[in-house]
């Protein structure tokens, strides 16, 4: 056996020098002679050269190190070798446990959910027999699909031409009812004076509405029934209902693929409430509340137009909505079984905005060449067409009959409004608004004694008549849309992702 001249032990690489003859472990004798070009041992010049290579055959594995020959040394080893497998042993048996525990948890939790499937399952069954008897029982045929959203498109709708008998019946006698009351009808008792309105402060701001990318919400409807109670639209394609007495988001609906332009709610006594939407992506929704979970489930989705949105408002007989698009038509549909019963030939222009008559008889709708057309409900055709004289081309992106019926409130340029007199067909009055206001959204109150006016550098009120300007709340900036509150007594706006309230201060 050899062993290496400086390190005394057996080499791995084993090499002989030819000056001194003796044996050296390759690595350390060639360190050495590029550190001082000598042997070790006898100092003689020594190069790579001089060394000759050990060839041992067979080749023999290197002996075991001193301190594992003897049998304690062994014992020792063998001790540590066996420890290190109990240790492996017992962290695979933890893993092992944790695993099936895991395993345990899933299919426990998934037996627990085809449990509740099937309950809920067989619950839904129970109550489709027991309504299909009632219907039995009272003679009323069952309406089909009345669990599911309903896609309502051309297909299963009416097309051009005059709208139903029934539904025209319907529009009559509401007009009937509604022409004959207010027209003498006054202010309520104790809606807000003229003078309360100048005081208005800002009340309430809720903040970080909707999501934050993209940011902004492009609508607002408040609830008659609950006026603590809104609905906005935004741009995240999302629809909120919110509860300012509880600070709390009831609904967040999902279903439009693009922006929400207009929200609306239907509450009509004895019937679900309805909430509808429509986008930029040529479809409205409609969900109703369910008494049942006190949630608002999918009802129908309106396919009919080919354009975006730009309309969206609840008829006076709370049975119809009625849509306008970029299409050159609107469309009306009925909300008791979810489906269309007029649709309009395509005109001239663009619809651009809409609005319907106190009585519902007329529809107002607004075009990109500046012209409005007021359209009978009932036979389609258009009563009267008003463009602003000698105004250039601008889009009429909003309309507002006030409630007396007499007149239409609209824009006449993109600085300023013009109220028409219906009876006369031409502008009663003209309001500029300065050269860097952008108006977004006009609207009479519920007294038709004030109208007001929202824009990009906030919003203004003003007296009907005198045409005076009560009130301007410039903090607010872009202004999207704009609602008067119950009895006049507060201004509700979108702005950003915040509603602002404006009322009388505290």
């Amino acid at each position: 056996m050899f062993f290496c001249s400086i390190s005394g032990e057996p080499p791995q690489d084993p090499v002989i020098s030819s000056k001194s003859g003796q044996v050296y472990e390759r690595r350390l004798i060639l360190k050495y002679i590029n550190d001082n070009g000598t042997d070790p041992l006898t100092g003689e010049k020594l190069e790579e050269s001089d060394l000759l290579t050990v060839k041992a055959n067979p080749k023999t594995a290197p002996p075991r190190p001193p301190a594992a020959t003897s049998t304690p040394a062994l014992l020792h080893m063998l001790q540590n070798e066996w420890d290190a497998l109990v240790l492996e042993m017992f962290a695979l048996k933890q893993q092992y446990n944790s695993t099936r525990q895991e395993l345990s948890y899933a299919l426990y939790a998934q037996d627990a959910a085809s449990r509740v499937i099937a309950r809920l399952i067989r619950e839904r069954d129970a109550a489709r027999e027991a309504l299909a008897n009632v219907q039995a029982t009272m003679g009323i045929a069952p309406a089909s699909g009345t669990a599911e959203d309903v896609e309502m498109t051309e297909e299963n709708g009416a097309q051009e031409g005059a709208l139903p008998k029934e539904i025209v019946d319907q529009i009559d006698e509401t007009q009937q009812n509604l022409s004959a009351t207010r027209k003498k009808r006054k202010a309520p008792a104790g809606y807000t004076s003229t003078a309360e309105v100048k005081t208005f402060v800002a009340t309430h701001t809720i903040p970080s509405l909707h999501s934050a990318s993209p940011a902004g919400m492009t609508s607002l409807a408040v609830s008659r029934v609950n006026p603590s109670q809104f609905l906005t639209g935004g741009n995240d394609k999302i629809v909120q209902l919110y509860d300012r007495s509880t600070d709390k988001v009831l609904a967040s609906l999902k279903g439009h693929t693009k922006k929400v332009n207009h929200v609306a709610l239907r509450e009509h006594e004895g019937e679900s409430t309805l909430i509808l939407s429509a986008g930029a992506d040529k479809i409205a929704k409609i969900w109703a509340h369910d008494s049942a979970s006190s949630e608002y489930i999918p009802k129908a989705t309106i396919r009919t137009h080919k354009g975006e949105l730009t309309g969206l408002v609840v008829h006076p007989t709370n049975s119809i909505v009625a849509l306008s698009s970029l299409d050159k038509t609107y469309s009306l549909h009925e909300l008791s079984n979810f489906t269309q019963v007029y649709r309009s030939a395509p005109g001239e222009d663009a619809f651009t905005s809409l609005a319907i008559h106190p009585d519902g008889a007329l529809l107002a709708l607004g075009t990109p060449s500046s012209k409005i057309q007021i359209c009978d409900v009932r036979s389609g055709n258009i009563a009267a067409s008003i463009t602003p004289p000698d105004a250039s081309s601008f889009t009429v992106n909003s309309l507002s009959f006030s409630e007396n019926g007499y007149h239409l409130l609209a824009p006449d340029s993109l600085t300023s409004v013009a109220i028409w007199d219906l009876r006369k067909m031409k502008t009663a009055h003209t309001i500029s608004l300065g050269e860097g206001f952008k108006v977004n959204k006009v609207l009479y109150d519920y007294s038709a004694q004030y109208l007001g006016v929202a824009g990009s550098e906030g919003i203004r009120v003003f007296a009907h008549k005198s045409w005076d300007e009560l009130v301007r709340f410039e903090e607010a900036g872009d202004v999207s849309d704009i609602v008067f509150g119950e009895q006049g007594k507060e201004i509700w706006a979108t702005s950003g992702r915040e509603v602002r309230i404006w009322g009388l201060p505290a």
